[in-house]
């Protein structure tokens, strides 16, 4: 494999672009925060140039969530978003949470849901499509936005300062040389650089190590969220219905749940999230959510319906409990790349368009001071004093409560936040990253799951397929292992091979060799929900940014 010195050495430099803030990820944190700039500026009679790197082949390519969003960002962000056509037209028209056995279902009275589980006067979007209504609103206030180009290395200063980052290599083969298709990347400096790169972001997670951001909160907690697409018989169809269930088929110390949204046009976007922390290695967030479909009070709704998208990602789910330190010199962690969603209310949206400002602000403060490269102290300062802290603060004992098990999990949040408010003196904290807590396969009971219907449940690589996700075929593979002999000499007799399971896009399976059983990584089919870089046992898995442009293309997701 050629490296990062030996290519500069060959064939850098590399050409640089200068900027006033840098930012990297073109999801809600990121575009809300070039937004928020040029708004600044406009309204000061200054300048601002700032750039936002996305590695998606379009903005809004790689976003899938839900999606419920709360308002209360865009409202401060865009008051007049209506006017300008954002793409919120379902408001919620009626709220259930179930809890399932296997065969049936026990639907809460609205009235004693606490107020995070409630939606009234939110709206189910399709997350993808506002993501491209935002980029063209950044663009049109004089944000570039560059699609296709993932930054794939921090610069650092000579003081250890972030000055901005390189955009990956292309044309780079799969045995690590150049090919004749070779362009180097291309470095974009910053006087700040802010990161916004969504769950588990592998910049994100270099800053956090690098500076030990995470050094006085508790470990991350994760979850993953995935999802599919689907047009449904339009007299099963009920626009503004939200469903959320807790149960069947997680056992009861699992923690999870499903969503089921109905947007407009006869669509339902439905999808099950499972929380990393869970301990049987046999256990397929995949196959859990497929079995979920089959329950008598869910699958009537797919019976006669399309199949028509599909995405998986994680969720950064710790809260407040597990917010890193979000300022470094040279820039910030905004959204999901530091955990502001709040899991409560399986809702990040407007929580990352709020970081997203909050940094903007801080950052355009600093830069009319004259100042640069430093840490911008009142980003978490702003933090402390919002609605969005005041919102998180209350939520902060909802993830370690509910990591309890369902039962215990839903009697505490149920008093704390039902009884109380979310107003309590006391902090529940989580002891244990998601990796550390699965148990050898030898004390676990494996799990059996029905055969694929191809109706209503589907297997890994159909699912994939309409995705729309592709690789460049000759590149290296992303998903890189710290030690290729770990999977064979750990993962396997220990776990069973849990890669096999944990991941929803088929990427990794253990293949007979006359040397024995070997890992096979399928790259080709990763949907760049970054499972594997968290859920790993021995965190020998990490995931890199393939070349531009590669992975997911969701349409409405």
């Amino acid at each position: 494999m050629i490296t990062t010195p030996e290519i500069l050495s060959q064939f850098g430099p590399r050409e640089s672009m200068d900027y006033d803030v840098v930012i990297v990820g073109g999801g809600p944190a990121g575009l809300s925060a070039a937004i928020r700039l040029k708004q600044l500026a406009s309204e000061k009679g200054t300048d601002i140039s700032v750039c936002v790197l996305e590695k998606g082949s379009e903005v809004g390519a790689h976003i899938l969530s839900g999606a419920v969003m709360d308002p209360i960002g865009i409202n401060e962000l865009i008051p007049d978003w209506k006017s300008k056509g954002a793409p919120l037209h379902t408001a919620v028209s009626e709220d259930r949470f179930m809890f399932l056995t296997e065969t049936k279902s026990l639907t809460t009275p609205n009235w004693l849901l606490p107020e995070c589980f409630q939606n009234h006067g939110n709206y189910i979007v399709s997350l993808a499509n506002f993501t491209r209504w935002l980029g063209a609103e950044a663009e049109s206030v004089g944000v570039e936005i560059f699609p296709g180009f993932a930054a794939a290395e921090i610069i650092y200063g000579q003081n250890g300062e972030v000055t901005g980052v390189a955009t990956g290599n292309m044309g780079i083969g799969k045995d690590g040389q150049v090919t004749d298709q070779f362009q180097i990347g291309m470095e974009l400096r910053g006087k700040y650089t802010l990161f916004a790169e969504g769950s588990r972001g592998h910049l994100g997670k270099q800053l956090i190590s690098k500076y030990a951001l995470d050094a006085n909160c508790d470990p991350q907690s994760y979850g993953l969220g995935i999802k599919e697409l689907w047009e449904i018989d339009p007299a099963k169809h009920q626009a503004g219905l939200v469903i959320h269930t807790a149960g069947w088929p997680l056992s009861s110390d699992t923690y999870g749940g499903s969503f089921l949204y109905h947007l407009e046009n006869n669509q339902v976007a439905v999808g099950f999230v499972v929380g990393l922390s869970y301990s049987n290695p046999y256990l397929s967030p995949f196959e859990e959510f497929q079995r979920y479909k089959l329950h008598p009070s869910i699958r009537h709704f797919f019976e006669g319906g399309k199949h028509i998208g599909y995405g998986a990602r994680s969720l950064t789910a710790g809260g407040l409990n597990s917010l890193p330190k979000t300022v470094f010199p040279g820039g910030a962690l905004i959204g999901c790349d530091a955990g502001f969603l709040n899991a409560s209310r399986i809702k990040g949206s407007h929580t990352a368009i709020k970081t997203g400002m909050l940094a903007a602000e801080a950052a355009f403060d600093a830069l009319q001071a004259g100042r640069s490269a430093d840490e911008l102290d009142a980003y978490p300062v702003a933090f402390t004093k919002s609605w969005l802290h005041t919102e998180l603060k209350k939520a902060r004992n909802f993830k370690p409560w509910m990591s309890k098990g369902l039962y215990l999990g839903t009697l505490m949040v149920g008093i704390e936040q039902k009884l109380l408010g979310g107003n309590v003196p006391w902090t529940i904290h989580q002891q244990h990253a998601d990796h550390e807590c699965l148990k050898p396969a030898s004390e676990c009971t494996p799990i059996e799951y029905p055969k694929p219907d191809g109706k209503i449940t589907f297997d890994k690589l159909s699912s994939v397929f309409i995705s729309n996700t592709n690789h460049a075929e000759n590149q290296p593979a992303h998903l890189t292992l710290k030690d290729a002999l770990v999977p064979t000499s750990i993962n396997l007799p220990l776990y069973d091979g849990p890669e096999q399971r944990y991941c929803p896009a088929g990427v990794y399976e253990y293949i007979p060799t006359p040397q024995g059983q070997q890992l096979q990584i399928n790259a080709q089919n990763c949907v760049h929900c970054k499972t594997c870089d968290i859920k790993d046992p021995t965190q020998n898995i990490v995931w890199l940014n393939p070349e531009g442009g590669g992975g997911p293309n969701y349409t409405s997701m």
